[in-house]
């Protein structure tokens, strides 16, 4: 059964939620205050990079199953109401719960009797609770409904999705699972609150395994270890799991610095110290010194030394550079005195990075050390060799994600330096 759906916010939680449900036959409006955006869109251009996702677009306005249309010349709201903007951190970590009030607001007026309030934005648990009661008063139901999204495989994750959670009284959540009626996962239902609490949660033990794996890769370059053997090992007990177990110089992105730190602010707010939680957050923010640490080993002062920084997004397949550790690390290296030119297959700018190469044999060129930031397919499958000889002096390749070869990277006269990769030990380390 089509459902007539409106989604608020045309960001990336929003555009993907609406052009997939579009996709699957409901009837979709995407509504924003940004009348240039909304431009783009009807035209089937998407305002950033996401595999598939323009894709997807232009095939629902094709099949006339979704429309564009600015907030402000909307009347009435029915049916089903997704909310789905923007909750970015606060100076002291808590969610900005600002654009999430505005649509509240704005349905509490015009939505009408009987429609079900959807949130899709990330908002602390406990949020529902009070939104959902201020909503009742207005005659509008309530359903929290997370979203498990990864950058760069979106599209994917919607209609393959481990799960789809819903959150909310028996009406509202058999409401909202018609929309996921052609879809094989499971649906857990639940209360509001653990709705909430389960994307904080899921985020947050991600985020844990990444930080865990990279305090192994320390220890592995004390004693003399492989982290790739250790992380295949214990990746294959089924109680861990591969998954997010490669070690490098730790995440970034829009979702797990944000959630992480919110959900220590909730935690602080209660009364209770979540201190797993927060080394969890040191941990990663301590990664992005060990290229700037092991070219300072080398160098002794950076002064005047090209450094290569290859990929500036967050992760590959996307242009987001939000929380992107490459930002840090290219304040890092300038503040010591280092030359920093940027490269990525995507054209991108980050702040403070004044010069970007628009060829990776442009940005290596001449360059004493590289940082491989973001392991883009791009990059990693470059020609190595050739790269490494047009280096100077000790043509050092700092590997930030264990991507490349060290054999190769040697081969060719470059002094390799992986993260939990001593010299001579592990798989990528033996002859052959």
């Amino acid at each position: 059964m089509a459902e007539r759906v409106f989604v608020f916010g045309a960001g990336y939680v929003g555009l993907v939620t609406g052009a997939c449900l579009a996709t699957s036959g409901h009837t979709v409006t995407v509504l924003d205050v940004d009348e240039r955006k909304l431009e783009s869109l009807r035209k089937g251009e998407c305002p950033f990079f996401e595999p598939g996702l323009s894709e997807v677009i232009t095939k629902a306005l094709a099949a006339g199953t979704l429309s564009f249309s600015l907030l402000g010349d909307i009347e009435a709201v029915e049916n089903i109401a997704v909310i789905a903007v923007g909750t970015p951190s606060t100076a002291t970590g808590s969610a900005d719960m600002t654009y999430v009030r505005a649509v509240a607001d704005f349905l509490e007026e015009k939505a009408a009797p009987g429609t079900v309030v959807v949130m899709k934005s990330t908002v602390p648990p406990g949020t529902g609770a009070k939104l959902s009661a201020r909503l009742a008063a207005a005659g509008l139901g309530y359903a929290s409904n997370p979203e498990f999204l990864r950058e760069g495989s979106a599209v994917t994750d919607w209609f393959e999705t481990d799960r789809v959670v819903i959150g909310g009284d028996d009406a509202s959540v058999a409401k909202i699972s018609r929309l996921y009626a052609d879809m094989d996962s499971p649906i857990l239902a639940c209360d509001v609150t653990s709705a909430e609490m389960i994307k904080y949660a899921s985020n947050a033990f991600l985020a844990t395994k990444i930080s865990f794996i990279n305090e192994i890769a320390v220890l592995c370059d004390f004693v003399g270890a492989s982290v790739d053997d250790v992380s295949k090992g214990i990746g294959m007990d089924t109680r861990i799991g591969a998954s997010f177990l490669k070690p490098g110089i730790g995440y970034g992105g829009s979702c797990f610095p944000k959630d992480t730190r919110a959900l220590d602010f909730l935690a602080t707010l209660n009364g209770y110290d979540f201190h797993l939680l927060r080394s969890v957050i040191d941990v990663n923010s301590r990664q992005r010194l060990l290229p700037v640490r092991a070219l300072k080993a080398r160098f002794g002062s950076l002064e005047g030394h090209r450094v290569a920084l290859l990929g500036l997004t967050f992760k590959p397949e996307t242009d987001d550079t939000r929380e992107a550790p490459a930002i840090e690390i290219a304040e890092l290296l300038q503040a010591e005195g280092a030359e920093v030119v940027g490269f990525n297959p995507i054209p991108v700018t980050i702040p403070g990075l004044d010069t970007i190469a628009t060829t990776i044999e442009e940005a290596v060129s001449g360059a004493d050390a590289i940082v491989l930031s973001t392991e883009w397919a791009q990059i990693v499958e470059s020609n190595w060799p050739a790269l490494v000889a047009s280096m100077t002096g000790e043509r050092i390749v700092f590997d930030g994600r264990n991507a490349l070869d060290p054999k190769v990277i040697r081969a060719a006269g470059g002094s390799y330096i992986g993260v939990g990769r001593p010299e001579g030990v592990g798989a990528n380390n033996h002859a052959g």
